[in-house]
């Protein structure tokens, strides 16, 4: 009767607090820039060493600039935090990947290419979006400062159990549908708390059929609907996509590996504190009008009426739709926008470049668009150009800038002006999530790449 959760989350309890938390071990500590160094600075104070360092990885992501990251960087505060994360990883004896390293990226984008996140493990990282990982068959999930020094130091953490949902998709996708819009779907109609204090286990059809980059988009959204994680049952999709990786194991070590991977499935008897179901006929191509990710719609749809809402939601709903320069019951379709992003941990992938070359290959940037184009990581760099993507979008008018964060928040030099319309593939359209006063759309690949050629937003079905 046990989730796939039970038994990963079984498997590394140390000990538990009676009526409090449990003591559960950590396979794999990722660190960047912006929620180390407390940490690092509690364990100076405290004149201890990290315990496990060879569990531990360091990259600044974030900070970076997409630009001449072989020069200082010229914003004070993002030079420091770098700097510290490079000092702090060479003094407690880290593995670190700093700028312009051939696996440095965004944390969440190189763990799983680089096969240092393997199925069945438990990782965490000072980073909500941690979630990403567990598309390969693993417990993770983001942490604070405080405990971030408390894995340094134990290689445990304290953590309350949460609860498991189990949300299945059954059916296929249709034209121009990606994993980024089952995502933004399931949010439109749980809300961006539909998942408060659990854990998520996606399954059915529609979730098997995905690739390994489509599930990593997929779980890295899970945190927008208020869960603790997201997680997807190893199958032959995730031992294809780790086989032959940098990390992975090798002979017989990869056959034993194998044969207890498969091991991780939800029981068929298996029972969840909550079932959701979804039928994957009834999405399109989606993006979002407000100001959370849980306030999208399909690309044809109409933005919704207050109609049926309640005096306090109607406040928050008008604010979000004044904010964003909208008017309930409007069509976004045709609408003009100002900048596209493709990237971030939850787009920056090479299928992400793969399916936005798709619908630009052939045709010329709109000239009132300014596109930020960022792999994730210089392994996807690397394919990019490998495939020749680089070569369809430099005739398209598009240029690819350095591996980073980027636009997905304003940490950086890639922010979006005030007033602005940004159709981003990133994960959060908070009020100045990409800058002050800026305006996000989030959407696929797809939908960003349509916008990015048309000037307007536009279904991608139609250039397909």
């Amino acid at each position: 009767m046990n989730t796939l959760f039970d038994k990963i989350w079984d498997a590394h309890v140390v000990t538990t607090v009676e009526d409090g938390p449990t003591q559960l071990y950590i396979d794999r500590l990722y660190c960047h820039e912006v929620t180390s160094p407390q940490a690092f600075a509690g364990l100076r104070e405290r004149g201890i060493g990290v315990l496990r360092p060879e569990k531990v990885f360091c990259m600044p992501d974030h900070n970076t600039p997409t630009h001449d990251q072989d020069k200082p960087i010229e914003d004070t505060v993002s030079r420091t935090q770098v700097d510290t994360l490079t000092k702090n990883a060479k003094d407690f004896g880290l593995t670190h990947y700093g700028m312009m390293h051939p696996k440095n990226g965004i944390i969440h984008v190189v763990g799983p290419e680089r096969a240092l996140t393997l199925p069945g493990m438990t990782i965490v990282c000072g980073d909500s979006h941690t979630s990403t990982h567990g598309a390969m068959g693993a417990i993770a999930f983001g942490i604070g400062t405080s405990e971030v020094e408390m894995v340094l130091a134990s290689q445990c953490i304290l953590q309350s159990r949460p609860k498991t949902m189990r949300i299945t998709v059954d059916g296929e996708l249709g034209k121009g549908v990606t994993a980024k819009d089952v995502a933004l779907y399931m949010m439109s109609k749980m809300t961006t708390s539909g998942a408060t204090g659990y854990f998520v286990e996606y399954a059915g059809s529609a979730i098997r059929n995905l690739s390994m980059e489509g599930r990593l988009t997929l779980c890295n959204l899970s945190i927008e609907m208020g869960a603790r994680g997201g997680m997807v049952a190893p199958d032959e999709v995730t031992f294809e996509y780790i086989k032959g990786r940098e990390n992975a194991p090798q002979g017989e070590e990869w056959e034993k590996a194998v044969a207890y991977w498969k091991t991780l499935k939800s029981d068929d008897d298996a029972v969840f504190d909550k079932e959701v179901r979804f039928d994957a006929a009834n999405i399109e191509p989606m993006i979002t009008y407000g100001t959370n990710p849980g306030m999208g719609m399909g690309i044809t749809q109409h933005i919704p009426t207050t109609e049926g809402m309640g005096e306090a939601a109607q406040v928050s709903f008008k604010k979000s739709l004044d904010y964003m320069g909208f008017k309930p019951g409007e069509s976004l379709l045709g609408k003009k926008i100002d900048y596209v992003f493709l990237g971030a941990c939850t787009n920056g992938r090479i299928e992400d470049f793969r399916a936005f070359a798709s619908i630009v290959k052939g045709r010329k940037k709109a000239d009132n668009v300014i596109a930020w184009l960022v792999p994730g990581s210089w392994m996807v760099d690397a394919q990019i150009r490998k495939e020749g993507i680089d070569k369809i979008l430099t005739e398209a008018g598009f240029a690819i800038r350095q591996p980073g964060c980027s636009a997905c928040l304003a940490m950086n030099d890639d922010k979006i002006p005030a007033g602005k319309y940004s159709v981003s593939t990133s994960n959060r359209n908070f009020e100045g999530r990409q800058g002050p006063g800026a305006r996000t759309l989030l959407a696929s690949p797809l939908v960003a790449a349509a916008a990015a050629v048309t000037g307007v937003i536009t279904d991608p079905r139609g250039l397909m």
